[in-house]
């Protein structure tokens, strides 16, 4: 199974961070990985994105130019993303932020509220986790427990952050499992 992804969203939203652990949980499952950040000059509000390849054989390339799933995060990330998810690939909305209609109908979409969801887990700062545990439900990527293992061995010096996002990760993988 070859995953490749696209995360997108302002600065400042932790979308390069979801790619890091993402790429991390993958490796931790001894699968090839690669892991491309882009971001413009002005970092936090500006636009950010990263390119993510889990595979089980090589990698080739690590750009990605037709993701077979996409997490956008703001409007300018599905206007640039969402033309180029393969056909029957996923595309993860941030309803909160985005209330634009997508326009394909060959892909599976999920408008998922992420930063409403991580507000109503009291840090809106989470909004990248609930996300991170949409894309989860929606491709399987990496198993969730892996998933988890990888954000705690990124966070091991902030112990009281882990369980809490650990909530924002299964609230999103939740949300798009009951879609």
């Amino acid at each position: 199974m070859k995953h490749e992804i696209v995360m997108s969203g302002f600065g400042g939203q932790g979308v390069l961070l979801m790619g890091q652990i993402l790429t991390y949980a993958g490796m931790l499952e001894n699968k090839n990985v690669s892991w491309i950040p882009s971001y413009g000059p002005e970092m936090r509000g500006g636009t950010a994105n990263c390119s993510v390849i889990i595979t089980d054989g090589p990698t080739g390339s690590p750009m990605v130019d037709q993701p077979s799933a996409a997490v956008v995060l703001n409007l300018p990330s599905l206007d640039k993303f969402e033309p180029t998810v393969q056909p029957g690939g996923v595309l993860i909305v941030n309803s909160s932020l985005i209330d634009k209609p997508v326009k394909r109908t060959d892909i599976k979409v999920f408008r998922v509220p992420v930063n409403d969801i991580a507000t109503e887990l009291g840090n809106v700062k989470m909004a990248n986790m609930v996300a991170l545990g949409a894309l989860i439900g929606a491709t399987g990527a990496v198993e969730m427990d892996i998933l988890f293992e990888a954000f705690a061995k990124k966070f091991a010096s902030k112990p009281k952050v882990i369980e809490a996002n650990k909530i924002a990760i299964k609230k999103g993988y939740d949300c798009v499992k009951q879609a």
